[in-house]
């Protein structure tokens, strides 16, 4: 059934829409929460006195136990709803930071970067499962706005970390009024979460065991081999924009930081207007034209003769991979209707291991051959995703009928 045929879901209960912006509101704090620990990490390094390297072991320990939350969350959905995990998730995620802001002994970051590990892989786990039931209830495409949220965070939290270190703040000063300021508001906000759960789930209280509810790794590994490509482009940009701009590209100190930023601003720009692409020409032509985009950013970025050109491939890259993410996710949830919490949180631990792959995986191919040459990889990883674009459309067979649905219904 198209949207014109059915009546409006936000009319029928306003609720959705109070649940909608309140996961935004989620998916903001969290943009801000992780842009400030990532974006201090030399004052990390000062602050407990952390040795080059040591400094990889306690970066990779944040997505390893994210992982390995993401995974035990998947266990808790199955005795309590998503928005549980959430509205306790997200408090600890702000108060790891502030932990993390607050110390001085090795011991003292070990114990809240674990914390924050662990809570951020609930939190993404959890935030995306209710993300992909409310795009179900809404029966439109509404995914790439949550995720648009989480870039706007980001982008603040970046600029509330330039100022800290601008005005020589300590860590824990310059996260102290943030959290001050965004934990009550999260927990505020956590009053009207809420899920758009089918109307065969409401009854019984149960999730239904049709098509689609038998959760089939199979199935569901060429969307995480998509995340994960997905992610190996991203960390390369946000971990190796600058030194190539500034070391390969010749341009200033000055401008080497401009990359990341242009990157962000770009995917908030392209996650903004991006729902409407897909309810416009479907999740499948928008997954292949961004990863051409991305694909055609990182061969602007490999061959680029000076730092403006390079320039503009970061921007290419910006708007192509941002729509990939959220609709993975929102292609597990219509994959597995039935089970698609699970789903959602074992695709998510690939979010992390193409984090942890993507930054060495630069670095290792740039020192043994060259960084025009490694960005080469990334390019061909995000055209792979071309090859599985077909399982972001639902399938026939699961609905009946030899046809596939018209694009407004296969984003719901």
């Amino acid at each position: 059934m198209t949207d014109a045929g059915r009546a409006d879901p936000v009319t029928a209960d306003p609720g959705l829409r109070h649940g909608r912006v309140s996961l935004a509101l989620s998916f903001g704090v969290q943009g801000v929460a992780f842009a400030l620990l990532v974006t201090r990490i030399p004052a990390l390094q000062d602050q407990y006195g952390i040795s080059d390297g040591l400094l990889p072991a306690f970066l990779a320990a944040v997505p390893i136990l994210a992982g390995a939350g993401s995974v035990l969350t998947e266990k808790v959905v199955a005795r309590v709803r998503p928005g549980v995990v959430l509205r306790w998730a997200q408090p600890l995620v702000l108060l790891s930071l502030l932990g993390v802001g607050a110390g001085r002994q090795l011991w003292h970051i070990a114990v809240a970067l674990g914390v924050f590990g662990l809570a951020v892989g609930a939190l993404d786990a959890s935030m995306n499962m209710m993300g992909v039931s409310l795009q179900r209830a809404y029966g439109r495409s509404i995914m790439l706005g949550f995720h648009a949220a989480y870039s706007l965070g980001g982008i603040a939290g970046a600029s509330l970390a330039w100022v800290g270190a601008r005005w020589d703040l300590s860590l824990f000063v310059s996260y102290l009024p943030v959290v001050a300021l965004l934990l009550p508001a999260a927990l505020v906000g956590s009053r009207w979460y809420t899920e758009g759960r089918r109307p065969e789930e409401a009854v019984g209280g149960g999730a239904p065991k049709a098509a689609g509810g038998s959760l089939s790794f199979k199935s569901l590994l060429p969307l995480c081999l998509v995340m994960c490509f997905a992610y190996i482009g991203d960390s390369t940009v946000s971990n190796w924009s600058a030194k190539y701009l500034q070391d390969v590209l010749g341009s200033s100190e000055q401008m080497s930081t401009l990359p990341y930023n242009v990157y962000m601003v770009t995917t908030l720009l392209g996650r903004a207007v991006g729902d409407l692409g897909v309810r416009r020409f479907g999740a499948v032509a928008v997954v292949r034209g961004g990863s051409l985009l991305a694909a055609g950013g990182f061969a602007v970025v490999a061959g680029a003769p000076g730092a403006w050109v390079g320039m503009l491939g970061f921007t290419m890259l910006g708007l192509g991979l941002c729509v990939i993410v959220p609709q993975t996710f929102a292609a597990a949830g219509r994959l597995f209707p039935g089970n698609s919490d699970a789903a959602v949180a074992r695709l998510n631990i690939f979010n992390y291991v193409g984090f942890l792959v993507g930054s060495p995986l630069v670095g290792v191919l740039g020192d043994a051959w060259s960084y025009r040459g490694a960005m080469l990889v990334p390019m061909v990883l995000v055209l792979a995703t071309l090859v599985y674009a077909r399982s972001f459309a639902p399938s026939p067979a699961r609905y009946g009928g030899g046809h596939e649905r018209p694009h407004t219904a296969d984003v719901g």
